[in-house]
């Protein structure tokens, strides 16, 4: 007999949702989604290795914020319904999550590279000019979001997103984001990466700041190779940027969840392990 009644809560592009008791149950999945579309294909293992390397960040960097993660262990009264849930689980407690997404930006890239081409401006802050494509930002920008049900989550200058949040709690999370992305980029260079970018997601619990969701992984921080980079050029990633080229190169692709080529999905999921090894310093075990 159960202890309590798993109850599926929601899908997301990525992470299932699940309530047991009075934990909250994330499992990753092997989707993939591309500008907000969950494409056809599946990456192997890639659950396994973004929730691994969540366990990873949380654990290093708790000493900056505590996480919401309370076992990484499937209980033995699901070990043999879910056998593929091992390696794929966070149980965690719930919060109440902030609807801010916090962003922050070490290099000019992605929506900050067009931004700034088009306005001289990154997150509205007034930037020098002449920086090149993938240039290092003088200091790291927290540049946060408003988190929106459906679509796309919409860009928050300083004004706006201490209005949304209120002044004590946006200068808290300022303060957590910026020191969690230093501590993790000085951890990235020391293995030959360079961490250009990262969002993270908050949560309150009993009076206190939360990290959640999670952590630093390659679907949501944007990881180059420090060895081939050179600002100027767009340099070699460790995320999904390799399916978005390919879709770019598709004359007929108008958002719809397409097929991937066994080389693009084999070739994504290289990155993914790659990304693994550079952080962790161990080899990824495939377990097919």
């Amino acid at each position: 007999m159960r202890s309590a009644e798993l109850v599926f809560v929601r899908r997301g592009k990525v992470r299932d949702l699940y309530r047991w008791g009075d934990e909250l149950w994330l499992v990753a999945s092997d989707r993939i989604s591309a500008y907000d579309v969950v494409l056809e294909s599946e990456i192997p293992e890639k659950g396994k290795i973004l929730t691994q390397l969540s366990r990873f960040w949380f654990e290093l960097l708790s000493h900056i914020c505590p996480h919401h993660v309370l076992s990484y262990d499937l209980p033995e009264e699901f070990k043999f319904e879910k056998p593929d849930w091992e390696g794929r689980l966070m149980r965690c407690r719930e919060t109440a999550v902030i609807p801010m997404e916090c962003v922050v930006r070490g290099y000019l890239a992605g929506s900050a590279w067009e931004e700034y081409r088009q306005k001289g401006t990154v997150g509205g802050y007034i930037m020098p000019k002449g920086l090149r494509e993938a240039e290092k930002l003088p200091e790291p920008l927290f540049t946060p979001a408003r988190k929106n049900p459906y679509g796309h989550d919409e860009n928050l200058n300083e004004q706006e997103a201490r209005e949304w949040v209120g002044e004590k709690l946006f200068e808290k999370l300022r303060e957590i984001s910026i020191s969690l992305y230093k501590a993790a980029a000085r951890h990235s260079a020391e293995r030959g990466l360079i961490l250009a970018d990262t969002k993270f997601e908050f949560g309150m619990l009993e009076g206190q700041v939360v990290w959640i969701d999670e952590a630093l992984t390659p679907d949501s921080s944007r990881y180059w190779d420090r060895d081939s980079y050179i600002p100027g050029q767009a340099p070699k990633s460790f995320d999904k940027q390799h399916i978005r080229e390919y879709l770019k190169k598709l004359k007929n692709w108008h958002g719809n969840p397409v097929p991937l080529p066994e080389e693009v999905i084999e070739g994504t999921r290289k990155r993914y392990e790659c990304a693994w090894l550079k952080i962790t310093g161990r080899m990824w075990r495939r377990q097919e």
